[in-house]
């Protein structure tokens, strides 16, 4: 390289006495601002630490808490509760309801927080449940979008859960916040109300910090708030606690159903297998409904699983058109040779048509 190509030392001594000269003085700006932020952020953290005594150990006073307005509060879940095995349970059976119902949306939901907290998710799933569509806008990008749009969600979900009972746990406000207490109380009020083909972990109960301020002072307190109850019925205890009883059940069933399937001259042995391909759910259903079911509706010898699974959620359409609930079990489960999922379906027919010829 020739000398020509490189800087003589005293240009790049001279250079770098600038920058040196330069950042000197942008570093002590930077420095004085550095040493006042801190300053500042130690008599917030003195403040919150006098106005928040009560705060629960593990639980953070954020920067906002400081701000509120007199009278206004703040509720979050408390970081133990995060970890609890019976909550993270049912945050894991919920996603995964949710991504069962929106399958055919191509929806993925990953964590309930990040994901139904626009409205989006919440407007798919209300609608795919309750068969209604909800005139908002597809895609929102801004907050007020986005709250609009809750707002018109949870006008729908409050007039169907209301007249029920349903005590309204949520608003715009703590959804659009990702309060995650409040979107998983929402999600379990439409799972319960639409029957969902899950089971929902019972008793399920977290602890929330709620931030006050009143007379300028932070005041806080931890409530217990159950999410679930039991959702246990009759059947369940019977399965559970009695099963001394369940040949009694079985073998009644089995009278049942062999009572209107001899009037095609066939017969039932076995609960578990024999209703496993969905044909003879089906069939029972035409005979209780009093109807002819279209062979092309359904496989007469389904060979894959995905036929039978069809079978079966076509005969769960032909129960819910008859009026009966939706079965508290999934399709998949009664192909499985699931006996308490097929035994719960049989079990709903029983108790609806036993007194039919």
């Amino acid at each position: 390289v020739s000398d020509t190509d490189t800087p003589s030392a005293s240009m790049q001594s001279s250079k770098m006495k600038k920058d040196e000269s330069f950042l000197g003085k942008l570093g002590g700006s930077l420095v004085r601002k550095k040493k006042n932020k801190e300053v500042s952020d130690l008599h917030e953290e003195g403040k919150n630490a006098i106005n928040a005594p009560l705060l629960p150990s593990g639980t953070e006073i954020h920067p906002e808490d400081a701000l509120l307005e007199e009278n206004a509060e703040r509720i979050m879940l408390d970081p133990s509760s995060h970890e609890n095995p019976k909550f993270k349970d049912l945050v894991k059976t919920l996603t995964e309801w949710i991504n069962s119902e929106l399958e055919e949306e191509r929806i993925i939901v990953k964590d309930l927080e990040e994901d139904c907290y626009d409205g989006q998710v919440l407007q798919k799933l209300f609608e795919k449940l309750s068969g209604r569509k909800l005139n908002v806008a597809e895609v929102t990008q801004s907050e007020i979008g986005q709250k609009q749009k809750l707002q018109t969600v949870l006008e729908a979900v409050n007039s169907v859960l209301r007249p029920h009972g349903w005590t309204v746990e949520w608003s715009v406000e703590s959804i659009h916040s990702k309060y995650l207490v409040s979107i998983v109380y929402l999600l379990v009020a439409l799972a319960m109300h639409f029957q969902a083909a899950i089971r929902l972990p019972e008793h399920v109960s977290v602890q929330v910090v709620v931030v006050k301020k009143l007379e300028g002072i932070l005041q806080t307190a931890v409530l217990t708030k159950e999410l679930t109850t039991t959702t246990e019925d009759a059947f369940d205890t019977l399965l559970d606690h009695a099963p001394d009883k369940l040949n009694v059940v079985k073998s009644s069933l089995i009278t049942f159903v062999n009572k209107h399937l001899n009037k095609l001259n066939l017969e039932v042995t076995e609960l578990e297998s024999q209703f496993a391909d969905g044909v003879y759910l089906i069939l029972l259903m035409g005979l209780l409904e009093d109807y002819f079911v279209p062979l092309y509706n359904f496989f007469l010898t389904p060979e894959s699983f995905e036929q039978k699974v069809h079978n079966v959620a076509f005969a769960f359409e032909l129960m819910q058109d008859g009026g009966l609930m939706k079965p508290k079990a999934r399709p998949e489960d009664v192909v499985n040779l699931n006996l308490k999922a097929t035994l719960r379906v049989l079990y709903n027919l029983f108790t609806n048509y036993k007194n039919s010829e």
